[in-house]
């Protein structure tokens, strides 16, 4: 059994609570066909960014403007396209474990999409959520989660991470976090920890915050 302490919990959202795999594939797919891209080099690249960002990795040629326009047509899609929708296997009694602690959804998916997978998924949103409206640098960047901390004026240090993808884990271990990655395909991208989904994980409170214990 591993024990961590800390002071504030941040959790991304896709593929760390809710599982929109099917959806977010499929979407993506649409839109890299025309375009002849690698599909293997398509899901490495949109896993944990925000849709601009993956389209001017995989088409760094285009003009930003048309990759703008398509990642709002994309993210009102996501936003109505929710069959399919669960929670990541004990997210929902994992959130409700962390409701008297300071805990922060924080992802790339906008305001919209976010409260809409989030509701599929039957989750409860915690009273904070860093959406992408509300940074300037998306995920790899670290912005996101040390906004979070600053908001519960909490040290990075004090703050654990859950994160499933490479840019997520990137993101936590470079704002100086303690990450543990979540699902099969985390270990690869050498988060602090790995877990294989939310079923076994435990919150106690303690005299400088809680622990989180798992294993």
């Amino acid at each position: 059994m591993t024990t961590i302490t800390a002071r504030a919990a941040l959790l991304d959202m896709d593929g760390t609570l809710v599982d929109s795999t099917a959806i977010v594939e499929r979407l993506w797919w649409e839109w890299a066909e025309p375009h002849g891209l690698d599909w293997r080099t398509v899901l490495e690249t949109v896993h944990g960014r925000q849709g601009w960002q993956s389209m001017a990795m995989l088409l760094p040629d285009r003009d930003h403007g048309i990759n703008i326009v398509e990642n709002e047509q994309m993210l009102d899609r996501e936003s109505i396209e929710t069959d399919g929708v669960v929670e990541i296997a004990g997210a929902a009694r994992f959130l409700q474990s962390l409701a008297p602690f300071p805990h922060a959804v924080v992802t790339s998916a906008n305001l919209a999409l976010m409260t809409a997978r989030m509701g599929a998924a039957g989750l409860t949103i915690p009273a904070l959520a860093i959406t992408a409206e509300r940074v300037a640098n998306s995920k790899p960047h670290p912005e996101g989660f040390l906004l979070a901390a600053s908001i519960f004026d909490v040290a990075p240090a004090d703050c654990v991470v859950f994160e499933d993808s490479g840019a997520g884990i990137q993101a936590g271990l470079d704002a100086g976090m303690t990450v543990i990655g979540v699902g099969p395909h985390a270990p690869k991208f050498s988060p602090t920890h790995h877990v294989d989904d939310l079923t076994g994980m435990r919150i106690d409170a303690d005299a400088a915050g809680f622990t989180i214990s798992f294993g």
